[in-house]
């Protein structure tokens, strides 16, 4: 095969659009970063493109799913596209904690199209005195 054949097959390789675990739901699979402090633990995933409205975080005691909807380009049609390799749809992503959280104390922050979640743990360790009240 000549050089000028195999640029060609590797472009249209390309063309097809990336498919992320999209399964039979037609919902991609959010990329995440996960990691812990000895206080909290913390979620990062790339938002870039996806309006405040259409991104929902939901958190349990121990589990944390972040979805949203990431809008297409409109103004290009599929047969224009040379490398198509953005996800454009809708996105979701459950992520089982280790440790228990403070749901109420959950703290999300997108900078740069970067969302942040900050989760505190809950220290299981702790002693608190509960005041007796006289009725």
């Amino acid at each position: 095969m000549e050089q000028e054949e195999i640029a060609q097959v590797e472009i249209e390789s390309r063309k097809r659009p990336v498919v992320y675990d999209e399964e039979e739901s037609g919902v991609g699979e959010l990329s995440v970063d996960v990691y812990e402090t000895s206080k909290e633990i913390i979620i990062e995933a790339m938002i870039a493109g996806v309006k405040p409205e259409d991104l929902h975080i939901a958190t349990t005691h121990n589990s944390i799913t972040i979805s949203g909807k990431r809008e297409a380009n409109t103004h290009v049609k599929p047969d224009d596209y040379i490398v198509q390799e953005l996800y454009w749809g809708s996105f979701s992503r459950t992520v089982e904690l280790p440790n228990d959280i403070a749901v109420d104390d959950a703290e999300a922050v997108e900078k740069h199209g970067l969302l942040i979640v900050r989760l505190p743990k809950i220290d299981k360790e702790r002693n608190v005195k509960v005041k007796v009240k006289s009725i």
